[in-house]
């Protein structure tokens, strides 16, 4: 069993910021990718960025430059500062991980937190 807790969602303005913490805890051998998604209403989940364990990012064209993803392998925490926030930001933000474990047996599996609300108003 493994848990993914995000916290920092909130009610902003456009054009201000806001940090999003995700901290991963339970029984893994590891956690490779960790990640940001978002759903707005009506709409499809989406990609907001993602960061493998060893470095390196990945951003949705609509983000570049306004946000920031960033772990702490330490602390089992994904990280995503957001600033400049624009209306259409407004979404549940999900954080996801690839784990690994090895009990009972070595396996790879993904996971979900419960998302948080971020919302920006003009």
């Amino acid at each position: 069993q493994v848990q993914l807790v995000e916290s920092g969602g909130g009610l902003v303005q456009a054009g201000g910021s806001l940090r999003l913490s995700c901290a991963a805890s339970g029984s893994f051998f590891s956690i490779n990718t960790m990640g940001w998604y978002r759903q707005a209403p009506g709409k499809q989940r989406e990609l907001v960025a993602t960061i493998p364990r060893g470095g390196g990012t990945n951003y949705a064209d609509s983000v570049k430059g306004r946000f920031t993803i960033s772990r702490d392998n330490a602390k089992n925490t994904v990280y995503l500062q957001m600033s400049s926030l624009k209306p259409e930001d407004t979404a549940v933000y999900y954080c996801n991980a690839d784990f690994l474990r090895n009990i009972p047996r070595w396996e790879a599996f993904t996971s979900w937190g419960q998302g948080t609300q971020v919302t920006v108003s003009s």
